[in-house]
């Protein structure tokens, strides 16, 4: 047996958990506290040797989000109008996408978002159009 699967065999009870996918919320629960607390380890160092398990972490969690807890599905309108009140927008606020009237017709649904404004806002706002759609 070769000294590195001698070392891994001796802790890979401690280390196993880190590595496996959750299979229930309390499991979920520990790796995403595990994951926390790396990360205060590793801080912003992306060549510090734990990253690569950190990273390996975080897939297992957002799999697990993805399969047990999915987005709800929303229209661009909800998007934007999230957006605004997230930033604290009003319609004058977005004129590099258009008049705050257009603004307030594309937000009461008398005007569509196309694929114009889409792209306008998702400049604006630093996001992908397809948040939009």
């Amino acid at each position: 047996m070769s000294a590195l699967i001698k070392q891994a065999a001796e802790h890979w009870c401690y280390v196993a958990p880190l590595l496996r996918k959750p299979t229930n919320e309390d499991e979920y629960d520990e790796l995403v506290e595990a994951l926390d607390e790396l990360l205060v380890l590793i801080e912003d160092n992306e060549s510090h040797p734990l990253a690569s398990l950190a990273s390996h972490m975080g897939d297992l969690i957002e799999a697990y989000d993805e399969a047990r807890r999915p987005m709800p599905k929303s229209n661009g309108l909800d998007v934007l109008r999230y957006l605004m009140q997230e930033r604290g927008l009003s319609e004058a606020d977005l004129s590099d996408v258009g008049s705050p009237d257009l603004i307030s017709d594309i937000l009461s649904g008398r005007c569509e978002l196309d694929i114009h404004y889409i792209r306008a806002l998702s400049d604006h706002f630093k996001v992908p159009p397809d948040v939009f759609f």
